[in-house]
């Protein structure tokens, strides 16, 4: 009787071995040789999306499951693409994500493709008093001597939205880039705004003579219909699209519509945390107001006179009431300088002739949570650790700042490692995030 039991067993165990063996094969077949099997595409999808088997499927591209295809809420099946800056082969189905990293970090590869919108001169360059020929959006590039020049003082600070655009515009295939500028916004990976809001705001935020509305709100509210009655924007809800509002006061019209798009910003201060946040938002450096000084001459330990410096405003709101009480605690000191001052005048260069010979600067905040001193500067210490840093300890300090301060330069046209080139990395790593959730979601509705 044990016996009989024993190869009833058997059995049973053989035919489930055959019965899981043709299972996995049917599953193949149907993946590899059929396009209209049983089994829905999007169940079959939401079932190698949570497996290891991406790498068998020739009739499914890797890039097609793994991340949307660029520019397509929907997510869409689209054919590959080359490279704008660098054409390149992407008929390889079987690549490793190794593979892809090392291509999109090569120089001469775009990690971003970016449409930008040709709005009317009035919302970009006209409001640097640009007026091109008849039907001409754009400056002229390719001649600095051309290029409308951003204006000085404060202005400059939030004048990200320039370089951007200057940036786009000037890049070109089969050069070194880390975005490119493409004409169809179905093959974006993001989609560029090119409204000077700060200027916008600096510049045009007050009524002039018989004005009851300024121009800058009459921006934001066209600006707000444009977008809204595009097909790129209905398509993602506005989620693939980056605005720069550098200036705290900018887009305040229209931020809560635009909400939805990728913003460049100062700080996270004046914004509810459903409006702008770190996972979808870009926080970029000021743009320093004070000359950047070589590397070779700067000056050293023992010829910076100075201990600490600061020169600027202090009597601030309730923000910057720290301020007020440092002015009285450090105002008697002789190695410290802390003084009133302004942009006007020779303030801006009175202020990079004594930082530059000053062995700290001190960065308070106003009544803002950031400032651009800090990007003048580069660090600040309590003055009651400063005397207390030696020669050597210093020096090692002003070797990694010098290493550094590329990364916070504004420059045209860009070069790799600077200001410009890490707002478009940010961007492409925060839109690779925003596709991912948004795929997620839209898997599990399938499911």
């Amino acid at each position: 009787m044990s016996e009989k039991i024993m190869v009833h067993s058997r059995f049973i165990f053989c035919v489930m071995i055959i019965s899981m063996f043709l299972l996995s094969l049917s599953s193949i077949f149907l993946l590899q040789f059929s396009s209209h099997s049983l089994i829905p595409r999007s169940a079959l999808e939401l079932i190698l999306v949570n497996n290891a088997s991406l790498y068998f499927m020739p009739n499914l591209k890797r890039e097609q499951i793994l991340l949307p295809p660029s520019g397509d809420s929907n997510f869409q099946s689209q054919k590959p693409r080359e490279s704008d800056c660098h054409a390149s082969d992407l008929s390889q189905k079987t690549t490793s994500v190794g593979q892809q990293m090392n291509m999109a970090s090569h120089p001469t590869r775009p990690l971003l493709k970016v449409f930008m919108y040709d709005l009317p001169p009035e919302f970009h360059f006209g409001l640097l008093g640009w007026k091109g020929s008849v039907n001409q959006t754009w400056p002229e590039v390719d001649n600095p001597e051309r290029i409308p020049r951003y204006p000085g003082g404060l202005n400059l600070q939030h004048s990200m939205e320039y370089w951007l655009t200057l940036d786009l515009l000037s890049s070109k295939v089969g050069q070194p880039c880390t975005a490119i500028r493409v004409q169809d916004s179905s093959q974006a990976d993001v989609i560029f705004v090119p409204f000077f809001s700060s200027l916008s705001y600096n510049r045009h935020s007050k009524l002039n003579g018989q004005e009851k509305v300024s121009l800058n709100k009459r921006l934001q509210d066209r600006l707000v219909q444009f977008l809204m009655g595009r097909k790129e924007w209905k398509r993602s809800g506005g989620k693939d699209h980056l605005i720069v509002a550098h200036h705290p006061n900018s887009l305040l019209d229209a931020r809560r519509r635009l909400g939805a798009a990728m913003l460049v910003l100062a700080d996270f201060g004046r914004y509810p945390v459903e409006l702008a946040n770190i996972k979808k938002d870009i926080i970029a450096p000021y743009r320093h107001l004070v000359g950047t000084i070589p590397r070779a001459e700067s000056a050293s330990f023992e010829k910076r006179t100075t201990l600490v410096y600061f020169q600027g405003a202090i009597y601030r709101k309730d923000g910057g009431a720290i301020r007020q009480e440092l002015y009285y605690l450090l105002k008697d000191e002789n190695d410290v300088h802390f003084t009133f001052g302004s942009i006007g005048g020779n303030g801006i260069n009175q202020a990079s002739q004594g930082m530059a010979l000053s062995k700290f600067c001190l960065n308070i905040a106003g009544d803002t949570p950031s400032s651009n001193r800090l990007f003048d500067a580069i660090k600040g210490y309590l003055l009651n650790l400063l005397r207390s840093i030696k020669r050597d300890e210093w020096n090692k300090m002003w070797e990694r700042l010098k290493q550094i301060t590329h990364h916070f330069e504004y420059q045209y046209p860009s070069q790799p490692g600077d200001a410009v080139n890490m707002i478009w990395q940010q961007v492409e790593h925060k839109i690779s995030s925003i596709r991912f959730n948004l795929h997620r979601k839209n898997r599990y509705q399938r499911s």
